[in-house]
């Protein structure tokens, strides 16, 4: 039987998804998330969220007290969790590339508040400010890496975050033979430094890794 590590912890119902297959499964929380206190203004026009942590902190934070009348984001899943909660979505993309394209394109005089951890890739803000579109970064969570040692060698690795495949190769250090499985393209470019097999799902959600895996092992 293949053994396969998730650096996310996993539902019953997808870790007996890998079962069924004849996947063994590990998994565990390779980064641990601290909501920040943050200030913003109370009404914001064009809010930017690039994660579900970020959409999870704000909520938690507004409580009715600030409100957003467009939002743009990436991915499906933190789409869904903006409309669940009475927020407009207006824009989306696959990944903050894709996304700040599409603000440049269709979006080029407004201006934006991004909400955003306190680790976060460049692509977005880099593509917003060349075309002098107007930015205000505001740091809404933190990412802690939880470091484990595993003593045993994986057929498959899945990731979700550029922090997650961090936290992971900071103790375990060599992947020659094994499958990095990620969420996204922004996961895989930080794979791609440390493993030679590496496998991006083509939508970024956690089923869509879990799919790329059963197909590839």
């Amino acid at each position: 039987m293949k053994s396969i590590l998730s650096t996310k912890k996993l539902s019953t119902i997808q870790k007996d998804q890998l079962l069924q297959e004849g996947l063994c499964v590990v998994d565990y929380d390779a980064i641990a998330i601290t909501f920040l206190d943050f200030e913003a203004p109370k009404v914001i026009d064009n809010a930017i969220f690039t994660s579900q942590q970020a959409v999870r902190s704000f909520l938690k934070k507004s409580q009715g007290v600030l409100s957003i009348k467009n939002c743009f984001c990436v991915g499906p899943k933190t789409k869904s969790l903006l409309e669940e909660n009475g927020l407009k979505v207006i824009e989306t993309g696959q990944n903050a590339t894709e996304l700040a394209q599409n603000i440049v394109k269709n979006y080029k005089n407004c201006i934006f508040h991004y909400f955003c951890g306190t680790i976060r890739r460049e692509e977005l803000p880099k593509v917003l400010k060349s075309e002098k579109i107007g930015l205000f970064e505001v740091k809404t969570y933190k990412t802690v890496l939880k470091t484990k040692k595993f003593d045993q060698n994986w057929d498959g690795i899945l990731f979700f975050s550029p922090s997650g495949v961090a936290s992971y190769i900071s103790e375990n250090k060599d992947q020659r033979n094994t499958h990095a499985f990620c969420i996204g393209q922004t996961t895989a470019a930080s794979a791609k430094k440390h493993f030679k097999n590496v496998v991006v799902a083509p939508t970024n959600t956690i089923e869509s890794v879990l799919e790329k895996t059963i197909e590839a092992l």
